[in-house]
């Protein structure tokens, strides 16, 4: 499985693209994904979403604009874990999942925190990335 990232270089330092792939890195190990996925992120909306959206076809889009790294791999995690329920659980994309307060968007709103802080305290190395304190 591989991820391909779409505009990476282009919204991001080298620091913070390092610390996105040491973190996709970490997700695939949590939540493994068995097909190639697609990351882009984007300053704009991408139809209906707020922060990030996981489209058919593995594709995962993620808002860049006026965000902290640290919220940005919050919302790609999240992301993720929709697309491992996809992949892995047998979630449809022709069946709508409850936006709040359903099973599949609860796991991805727990999920996503945990991953945040596991990250920052496996990898401390990132957490001035992560919350934008690079020097």
């Amino acid at each position: 499985m591989k991820v391909k990232f779409k505009r990476l270089e282009s919204y991001f330092s080298n620091p913070e693209v390092d610390t996105i792939k040491e973190f996709v890195n970490f997700l695939q190990k949590s939540l493994p994904l068995n097909k190639d996925t697609f990351v882009s992120f984007d300053e704009g909306r991408d139809g209906k979403m707020t922060t990030g959206v996981r489209r058919p076809n593995h594709h995962i889009h993620v808002l860049v604009k006026n965000r902290l790294l640290i919220d940005i791999l919050r919302t790609l995690s999240h992301e993720w874990t929709h697309e491992f329920q996809h992949q892995k659980m047998g979630l449809k994309d022709t069946e709508p999942i409850q936006d709040i307060g359903g099973p599949e968007e609860n796991m991805a709103n727990v999920l996503s925190g945990i991953f945040i802080k596991q990250f920052a305290k496996n990898f401390p190395e990132y957490k001035k990335v992560m919350f934008g304190e690079i020097d």
